[in-house]
């Protein structure tokens, strides 16, 4: 079981990784995803399904109108209310972004408190952040660990 407590110091203990594209080693080198691959092998044990390479720009791309990152949440997390419905995301929940409307979700990060967030970000390292007026104008959707 992953309490938001555990899932929320899991991703602290990532902090500082550098970033580095389709990576997921604490310490190492992650990417967004990786981020959240490494917490749940962290947490829960070996991931579900492997992730396919993406390019960096993989999202730009999508074809079909498809949403690659959300379809793959939705097979292994628990998929709460979207975040337009008012629901406040809580420490521990997957936060994933659209950066354009009519593009699928490209970026994720785990909230990690009231307004704050830990996540990879592009050229920097994993950091926690907060939850700017940004950032939530962005969030397509929210997801939860199973068990949490």
């Amino acid at each position: 079981m992953a309490s938001s407590d555990r899932i929320v110091a899991e991703a602290r203990g990532w902090i500082g990784t550098p970033y580095r594209h389709q990576a997921s080693l604490k310490g190492v080198g992650c990417d967004c995803l990786g981020l959240v691959r490494g917490i749940w092998r962290g947490l829960l044990g070996p991931e579900p399904e492997t992730a396919p390479p993406y390019s960096a720009s993989w999202a730009e791309s999508a074809a079909g109108g498809t949403d690659p990152m959300a379809e793959a949440a939705r097979r292994h997390l628990v998929a709460l209310p979207r975040p337009d419905a008012g629901y406040e995301p809580e420490a521990g929940d997957v936060l994933l972004f659209a950066f354009r409307s009519h593009l699928p979700a490209k970026h994720c990060a785990i909230a990690s408190g009231a307004g704050t967030m830990i996540h990879a970000h592009d050229g920097a390292a994993v950091t926690e952040v907060a939850v700017t007026r940004w950032w939530r104008r962005h969030l397509a959707h929210v997801f939860r660990f199973p068990g949490a």
